[in-house]
């Protein structure tokens, strides 16, 4: 009840920092900023709402922003975070090689940046990250079975987690006929 209670505070905290921000801004903005539409125009379809999930990128765009996340991962999640790896605490030193993680670790460094924020999320964003962002992802990730299991201090594996075939829905899904017989 009293985690409820925060997190209610949390919102109503940044709602009101959102108030605030908007009714500071200019009434009539000269331009449209990226993924948000001009005054009396319908927002375009595929307009992005900032920050985009990494593995919607194309390129320059994902690499900027996996060189950002690295940033990130090196220098706070492991010196932070992360001690040394084990046969139960896996850790990949080459990460980046490893789409799973990519995926885990930018989904978490969003997050990070939103709950950091005393002004948009309160005081209590730092603890709602560990509970709900950090101590599952890194469970997900350093897990026996994760996307470093066959990655050890002397070895380095990420084939072993590509699947053999790709499924006949995903080949159909983007318009290509599949190879796979029916």
């Amino acid at each position: 009840m009293t985690e409820d209670i925060k997190d209610l505070q949390a919102q109503v905290r940044s709602l009101a920092a959102q108030l605030k921000r908007l009714s500071t801004t200019p009434a009539e903005p000269t331009e449209a900023t990226p993924g948000e539409a001009a005054e009396g125009e319908e927002p375009a379809e595929d307009g992005w709402q900032f920050p985009p999930f990494i593995l919607l990128l194309d390129q320059p765009d994902y690499d900027e922003e996996l060189r950002a996340l690295a940033e990130w991962v090196e220098g706070v999640l492991v010196p932070g975070y992360l001690g040394e790896p084990s046969a139960d605490t896996r850790w990949c030193h080459l990460w980046t090689e490893h789409p799973v993680a990519i995926a885990r670790l930018h989904a978490l460094w969003l997050a990070w940046q939103e709950l950091t924020d005393p002004a948009t999320c309160g005081y209590s964003g730092p603890s709602t990250w560990h509970r709900d962002h950090y101590d599952p992802c890194v469970r997900e990730l350093r897990e026996p079975g994760g996307p470093f299991a066959g990655c050890t201090k002397g070895e380095h594996q990420v084939a072993h987690r590509q699947p053999s075939l790709v499924p006949r829905a995903w080949s159909l899904a983007i318009g290509q006929e599949s190879a796979l017989p029916h």
